[in-house]
C-alpha cells in the first residue's frame, strides 16, 4: 500500500511539473515576487498532495528566529522534502543548482526565470566563486539564499562534510546565517521510492552573525547547531 500511495504522489508531481514549467516562461514579464508566487503554487500543491497520498505532514519550530531581512539559510539535507518546505518559509529565495539544468527546454527556461545560483559542479573552486558572486547579488536584491552545506543528501544518523561555500558567502556579503535542522529523511529517504507516513519536524535556529568571523568559524557554528539539533529529533514515522 505504501508503494501504491507513493506512486500516486509521483504521478501528481510529474503532471503538476509539466503544467507549471511553462508558467515560468509565461510569467517572465512580471515582477520577480509575482513569478515566485505563481511558481511556488507548484510547491503548495505538492506538499498538499504528499499529505493526501502518503500521510506525510510537517510542523515548524523556531519561526520567531526568522529576521525581517533576507539572509543565508544553511540547512541539513536528507531528502527532497526540505527543498519544498523552505520555499514557503523564506520568501522569496534563490537556490543553488547545476548550470546544465537551465539548458533543458521549457523546464530549464522556467528555472532560469527564478534567478537561481547556477554553478559548475565540475570545479569546486569555480563553484565556490559562483556561489559567492551570485549569492551576494541575490542577497542585495532581497532574496534569501538557500544552501545545503553538505552538498548532497545524507541518511538520518549520517553526516557529510560541511563545505565552506555558505561561510564564504556570509563573510563576503556580511549577511547573517540561519541554520535549519529536520528529520525528513526518515519519511522521505534518499534514493527510495516509498514515502512513509508521519510528521516531520523542521527546526529553525537562532541567527548566527557573520561579523568578525572567518568562513571556517561560521561553518563550524552552523555544523554544531545543526548536528546537535538533528540528533535530538526522533524518528517521526507513525
Amino acid at each position: 500500500m505504501l508503494l501504491i500511495r507513493s506512486l500516486f504522489f509521483y504521478a501528481g508531481q510529474i503532471i503538476s511539473t509539466i503544467l507549471f514549467a511553462p508558467l515560468g516562461i509565461i510569467a517572465f514579464p512580471l515582477s520577480f515576487n509575482s513569478r515566485y508566487y505563481i511558481i511556488t503554487r507548484w510547491t503548495v500543491f505538492n506538499l498538499w498532495w504528499l499529505k493526501i497520498c502518503c500521510n506525510v505532514e510537517y510542523r515548524i519550530e523556531g519561526l520567531d528566529h526568522v529576521p525581517d531581512k533576507a539572509c543565508i539559510v544553511m540547512c541539513k539535507h536528507q531528502s527532497a522534502f526540505e527543498t519544498l518546505a523552505l520555499q514557503l518559509i523564506f520568501v522569496p529565495q534563490a537556490w543553488i543548482l547545476k548550470r546544465e539544468l537551465l539548458k533543458i527546454p521549457i523546464y530549464g527556461w522556467g528555472l532560469a526565470s527564478m534567478q537561481p545560483i547556477a554553478i559548475d559542479r565540475g570545479s569546486a573552486i569555480k563553484s565556490f566563486r559562483q556561489i559567492v558572486t551570485q549569492g551576494c547579488q541575490r542577497l542585495k536584491d532581497g532574496l534569501w539564499v538557500i544552501i545545503f552545506p553538505e552538498g548532497t543528501r545524507v541518511a538520518p544518523g549520517e553526516k557529510g562534510t560541511y563545505l565552506p561555500g555558505g561561510g564564504m558567502l556570509a563573510v563576503k556579503s556580511g549577511a547573517n546565517v540561519i541554520p535549519v535542522a529536520h528529520n525528513a529523511g526518515f519519511l522521505w529517504p534518499r534514493n527510495n521510492l516509498i514515502k512513509k507516513p508521519g510528521i516531520i519536524t523542521l527546526v529553525i535556529g537562532p541567527v548566527i552573525e557573520s561579523t568578525n568571523k572567518s568562513a571556517k568559524q561560521i561553518t563550524a557554528e552552523v555544523e554544531t547547531w545543526i548536528e546537535t539539533t538533528v540528533s535530538s529529533l526522533p524518528n517521526p514515522q507513525y
